[in-house]
């Protein structure tokens, strides 16, 4: 802590750091020992974030991450959209296949950003807020990758007909992104994805990477 920063506020957010790494939620006493604090203290911490919703505490007291969570959450997504479009830009139109930038939403990959390629005669619809399950498609299946192999460099993921009949699929992991689970890819109707697009999506990810930190 320095002079500038609130010790306050300091505890109050790593209270939701340590309830949203957990399923279970955590009791006072719990709190009390990670936070190396008095349980007045984590009390008081709890009801501030609960009456905003950041908290909510079950019947047996446990506490969990409130549903005040993904109000805040939902306003994340225009500004990793912004951030992204222009690597995706450049994707689409070198590829001159539908570039796609892809969020975890729980279990299930949620697209917060697509562009279309503006030279092409035909290419897949694909449009922001379509969803699929993390374990199909080269969206999910990159994310699921990084996730069983965090500390390797991150790889490209191909797909075929998973989402779409005729259509191909290659993604590539967001890393080192704090806070945020995604990868990029394209999605193109062809039989299979030519041998340059996979280099291309992990360079497209890690711009779009930078352009997050």
């Amino acid at each position: 802590m320095t002079a500038e920063t609130s010790q306050t506020l300091d505890r109050g957010l790593r209270v939701l750091k340590l309830l949203a790494d957990t399923d279970h939620g955590l009791t006072v006493t719990e709190l009390s020992t990670k936070l190396g604090v008095n349980r007045t203290v984590v009390y008081r911490l709890l009801a501030t974030l609960e009456q905003h919703a950041l908290v909510r505490r079950d019947l047996g007291g446990r506490a969990r991450v409130g549903l005040g969570v993904l109000r805040l959450g939902r306003q994340v997504h225009p500004l990793v959209r912004e951030a992204a479009l222009p690597a995706l830009r450049s994707l689409a139109e070198d590829i001159g296949a539908t570039a796609h930038l892809t969020l975890v939403d729980g279990t299930e990959a949620l697209a917060v950003a697509v562009v279309e390629p503006t030279w092409t005669d035909y290419h897949v619809a694909y449009r922001a807020g379509f969803r699929h399950p993390l374990d199909r498609g080269a969206a999910g299946r990159a994310i699921l990758a990084a996730r069983q192999s965090p500390s390797m460099e991150p790889g490209y993921t191909l797909t075929h007909g998973e989402l779409e009949a005729g259509a191909s699929g290659a993604a590539a992991p967001l890393v080192g992104v704090t806070g945020v689970e995604g990868s990029v890819g394209v999605v193109m109707l062809a039989d299979s994805v030519p041998e340059r697009v996979g280099p291309r999506v992990v360079e497209a990810a890690r711009e779009v990477a930078e352009a997050l930190r």
